[in-house]
């Protein structure tokens, strides 16, 4: 077998497989989703925030080199951004953009 019939049946295989997973719950769920999917699917989202908040923040010093001040500006522009705006994405970019120019410009 060569190697293009090699790579488009494992693409095929791949999709497939994509496919089925994506279809599998309102195969599953046909009568509707049990409460507990549906209260996941309500505090899920939150707590994977706060996840990726600690996560990002966890090697910040406070006492050393910029004490944190890029990453705390940054933090407090995505947090005005989305209560102003209810944009994830604008909030998102606009944090990072900010701390990156203050990482590579000004500190």
């Amino acid at each position: 077998m060569n190697h293009t019939a090699y790579a488009l049946i494992q693409v095929a295989v791949i999709a497939g497989i994509t496919i089925l997973l994506r279809f599998l719950p309102f195969l599953v769920f046909r009568n509707g989703a049990p409460k507990l999917v549906l209260y996941l699917g309500k505090v899920l989202p939150y707590a994977i925030i706060g996840m990726l908040v600690v996560y990002c923040l966890r090697n910040v010093s406070f006492t050393d080199g910029s004490y944190g001040i890029c990453e705390v500006l940054s933090v407090g522009l995505v947090v005005v951004l989305h209560k102003w705006k209810h944009n994830t994405l604008l909030s998102v970019a606009a944090g990072t953009v900010c701390y990156m120019v203050l990482v590579q410009a000004v500190f």
